[in-house]
């Protein structure tokens, strides 16, 4: 045996018998079988939710016991009162006799129709391709869409803003199909082979999160999108070996470090067909990213913004798509690298929008006008903003997470969109933890799931900006009393201090623990910038590393620097160019 991996797990597996007899047979000893085929410390789930247009109610789905599909249902955020919006029954196609299975929904902007996503299909990670089905709530009609294209090849359909169309793709091509007449449109015919409209090649799924390759205009007369050519990458096979005698191979452009990227563009077409018109945009299409794209409410153009491959450079431009004429309104740059953030909104009549920049240090919300020449801080503070959870105009505040005291925890706080006063916490200080929330349009009311390293999360509606509890929603009751029957070890949370920073960790150690004897310890690592280790949050109780350390072994876990932890600029930046080998070191 000369593979050294193959020796390490030898010896992990030779010393478990070993371990095992250190520990007492008085305990609730976890089972593997419980943990992940039965299934026994399942926690509740809830939703999903979709805060209606009103903001006074919200939408979810729950099981009708008659048919075993699910009801869309409706609650009203004050009285708690509850409607069904959606029986199952009516999710029933003409000629079946069970009712569609709901893998996901949208409403219609006058929430007059439903969107339902069915019989969907992975690609590469997530299930982003299936069939499609329209609900029209004032007829009851239930509609196919896409009778033209192939079954279960429909990805990213959305409404047309008045909701009278949806486009969708499929197999590498856009679709607009009109519910009233059921006529379909196909807007793009090139896409093929290597040319892919409106998703992406395994690089933007994978580095830059895009996955929805198309927008509608405000107006609803126009398609923006991403055309992607792959002809000239590197090709990649993977092998195909589980469903044939023989083994098949699978040819993926699949560009590597330094190899020869995509090219990619953006272009404008009709939506009842028609030329597509491309922005110039200045650069070589293989050696920069067109990382986002989304038009500016209430006009004729769109944003886009341009990483280079090094990925330390964002230009912003605006593109008109009447004259196709780009203006570079902002340019964001960093000594290290960049990262792209889904928070713009428009504010003011469309006269400025919201920014993410870490150019003081920490990252911030900013507010820029729209030719880019005034920028001013609306977050304020030596603290991260690690997510935007609502921005609203009317009561002039943005409410987003952030934990200035403890990088492991996560709290709500809000600021004043013009920038003045000081950042206001709102989750109360006695709950200590991770906390996060699905805030209504107008900010008065609010989903909010708290959890911690022994509280499964806890799901309630609260209103805002109070922070006051209306009605409990999920306790996880039950998961949280199965847990504490087991009377595992505490995670212990610390710091290492080594000289040049202090670390986040977590230990859990072997039950019965005796300081004055060795054990054998695993080291649980990620160390990269994509995500941290060191969380209070529950994490469905760790029972592996729990597992583990019943087996006799103590875990540990740390947070080195570079780390997706929000602790500014310089804590993230310090691996650019040193990618394995600040968190080895640091460990």
């Amino acid at each position: 045996m000369n593979n050294p991996y193959l020796i390490r797990i030898a010896i992990v597996l030779a010393i478990i018998p070993f371990c095992n007899l250190m520990l007492s047979q008085d305990h609730n000893d976890l089972k593997l079988e419980d943990i992940y085929k039965n299934r026994v410390y399942t926690q509740e789930r809830f939703g999903p939710v979709r805060w209606m247009k009103d903001s006074e109610g919200y939408s979810s789905l729950e099981i009708n016991k008659e048919t075993g599909a699910y009801d869309i249902v409706r609650y009203e955020a004050g009285t708690g009162n509850r409607s069904v919006l959606i029986s199952s029954k009516q999710l029933i196609p003409e000629g079946s006799a069970e009712p569609l299975y709901i893998a996901d929904y949208t409403w219609s902007e006058d929430n007059t129709r439903l969107l339902i996503f069915t019989n969907t299909r992975r690609v590469w990670r997530y299930h982003t391709r299936g069939d499609y089905w329209v609900l029209n709530l004032e007829d009851g009609k239930l509609q196919q869409l896409g009778k033209d294209v192939e079954r279960t090849t429909m990805m990213f359909a959305k409404f047309s803003p008045d909701g009278s169309k949806v486009a969708y793709v499929s197999r590498k091509n856009i679709y607009v199909e009109n519910l009233s007449s059921g006529k379909i449109t196909r807007i793009t015919n090139d896409g093929g082979d290597n040319i892919i409209n409106g998703t992406f090649d395994w690089v933007y799924e994978e580095e830059l999160d895009c996955r929805d390759g198309f927008r509608w205009s405000p107006d609803g007369e126009h398609i923006a999108y991403w055309q992607t050519d792959t002809q000239g990458t590197g090709i990649f096979y993977m092998i195909n070996n589980i469903d044939s005698v023989y083994s098949v191979p699978i040819p993926l452009p699949y560009p590597k470090a330094g190899t020869t990227n995509s090219s990619v563009k953006i272009g404008v077409v009709p939506s009842k067909g028609g030329v597509t018109k491309w922005f110039g945009i200045p650069g070589d299409p293989r050696n920069n990213y067109l990382a986002r794209m989304d038009f500016i409410p209430n006009s004729d153009e769109v944003m886009i913004q341009q990483l280079n491959r090094k990925q330390n450079t964002n230009t912003v431009w605006v593109g008109d798509i009447n004259t196709m004429e780009l203006t570079n309104i902002l340019t964001d740059s960093d000594e290290a690298f960049l990262d792209i953030h889904d928070n713009i909104m428009w504010l003011d009549n469309d006269k400025y929008f919201t920014w993410t920049s870490e150019r003081d240090g920490w990252l911030h919300l900013y507010k820029v006008s729209r030719d880019g020449v005034r920028m001013s801080l609306i977050t304020k503070g030596d603290f991260d903003v690690i997510n935007i959870s609502c921005i609203d105009p009317a009561s002039g505040y943005v409410y987003y997470i952030a934990s200035p005291d403890k990088p492991i925890d996560r709290y709500l706080y809000r600021s004043r969109l013009d920038g003045r006063g000081e950042a206001e916490r709102i989750t109360p200080d006695n709950m200590p933890g991770q906390h996060s929330y699905q805030i209504s349009a107008d900010a008065k009311w609010a989903i909010h799931t708290y959890q911690n390293v022994v509280t499964p999360p806890r799901i309630s509606l609260i209103s805002l900006p109070g922070h006051n509890e209306s009605r409990l929603l999920v306790s996880n009751k039950e998961a949280k009393e199965r847990y504490d029957r087991l009377e595992l070890e505490p995670k212990e949370f610390f710091r290492v201090d080594i000289g040049e920073a202090e670390l986040d960790a977590w230990m859990i150690k072997p039950r019965d623990f005796d300081p004055s004897k060795k054990y054998p310890v695993i080291i649980f690592i990620y160390g990269e910038p994509a995500g941290a280790t060191v969380q209070n949050n529950w994490g469905g109780g760790d029972l592996w590393h729990q597992y583990m350390a019943q087996q006799g072994y103590l875990i540990l876990s740390i947070d080195p620097r570079g780390t997706r932890s929000p602790r500014g600029r310089e804590w993230c930046k310090i691996i650019y160019r040193k990618i394995g080998i600040v968190a080895p070191r640091d460990h």
